[in-house]
């Protein structure tokens, strides 16, 4: 641990916060689900923080360049199948599957990108920001209320995380076409 950089520890600490969380929002009471949905913010933000720390401290490393994707795919997944479970209807599943299947797929795409010499390809793009803070804001939102789908809070929980599995799918389609040629070279070799 004594080689580890702030931006790492930042990191470490998201994924120490998942199953905290976790445990909070499945604890009885209404005000569980504030605590958990702070929590999930405060995890956000580290997400915001690592990477800026990283950039300006100049202390990226490749530990770190693996870690961050594993420790976002960690709390938005675990987040969204805590949500779908107590909230259990379709309105939130439907978004929860879109969510969490571009984020399997982009995740082994980048994997073979970087297998073929061209990840850059398919590097975090802006629009992944925006995506990105669209859902941490609406899973935030989510956890931080209880499933009631006549709380205005609820609501625009679920909007916001619409708006987030549609850049999601945006998104994806943008990588697919910026590693589309490298993929058919893939094909190629194996017939």
């Amino acid at each position: 641990m004594a080689n580890m950089n702030l931006p790492n520890l930042l990191t470490l600490s998201r994924i120490f916060l998942v199953p905290v969380f976790a445990l909070i929002y499945l604890l009885p009471g209404d005000a569980t689900y504030l605590y958990a949905g702070l929590l999930f913010g405060l995890a956000a933000f580290t997400d915001w923080l690592d990477g800026y720390l990283a950039r300006r401290l100049d202390q990226t490393t490749p530990f770190g360049a693996f870690l961050d994707p594993v420790a976002d795919k960690l709390i938005v997944v675990t987040a969204l199948v805590l949500l779908i479970a107590q909230h259990g209807n379709v309105w939130l599943t439907l978004p929860g599957i879109v969510i969490v299947s571009r984020e399997i797929f982009i995740s082994a795409l980048r994997e073979w990108m970087a297998e073929m010499n061209r990840r850059g390809l398919v590097a975090v793009s802006t629009l992944g920001k925006v995506k990105t803070t669209l859902q941490m804001v609406a899973i935030a939102v989510l956890l931080a209320n209880p499933p009631d789908l006549e709380r205005f809070w609820v609501v625009a929980g679920y909007v916001l995380l619409y708006v987030a599995a549609f850049m999601t799918l945006w998104s994806m389609l943008i990588y697919l076409v910026a590693a589309w040629p490298t993929l058919r070279v893939g094909l190629k070799r194996t017939e």
